[in-house]
């Protein structure tokens, strides 16, 4: 067996029963514990699996919450968050149509759907048919420049007559964003 596959074998039953003691998967591979820690040395290097005083156990996968923004990791659970739907059926969030269509921008091969809200009726609509204004003169403390989505191009301009701002459609708005951002990550961006 090559070290490839016992690290892959050693994967397998760690997910079955959690921790192993080094002596016990020498056993089961019939190697010696030298090659049994050959084989875990690069596990440990990639953190899949961590060493303890009586073997080893899988370094726990941090739980993420499906409400914070995949983008700049702020809250996701707001009606200005967005939904990007992948072809694995995945949902990913983002706190706001800024960060959503940025993120869809990253990904774009990868999503079958992107979701927002309706800024003023607080309905479900697709981004890719929706108007956006960006930079209105309303703070709502999101990411900036500031992203408000639109279910019609009529409300969007009554509601840019009153608090000012640029409309754009989906693809002019992310290019937009891109050219205000001019390199800068957004808010608390991982990226």
């Amino acid at each position: 067996m090559l070290p490839v596959e016992r690290q892959q074998q050693i994967l397998t039953w760690l997910e079955e029963e959690a921790s192993l003691k080094v002596s016990v998967i020498s056993q089961r591979l019939s190697v010696s514990e030298m090659t049994v820690y050959r084989d875990l040395k690069p596990l440990i290097g990639q953190q899949k699996v961590l060493k303890t005083s009586n073997g080893i156990t899988l370094i726990p996968k941090p739980v993420v919450s499906p409400y914070i923004c995949s983008y700049c990791s702020k809250n996701s659970n707001t009606r200005f968050s967005v939904q990007l739907i992948k072809l694995n059926q995945q949902v990913e969030h983002t706190c706001c149509a800024h960060c959503g269509l940025l993120r869809y921008q990253a990904m774009e091969k990868e999503v079958s759907q992107i979701i927002c809200y309706d800024f003023l009726k607080d309905t479900t609509i697709s981004a890719k048919i929706a108007t956006f204004l960006l930079n209105a003169d309303l703070n709502l403390n999101y990411c900036h420049p500031q992203v408000l989505a639109f279910g019609s191009f009529k409300q969007a301009k009554q509601f840019q007559l009153g608090f000012g701002g640029s409309i754009y459609n989906f693809e002019e708005a992310i290019k937009e964003i891109n050219e205000v951002m001019n390199g800068k990550t957004c808010c608390n961006s991982k990226g």
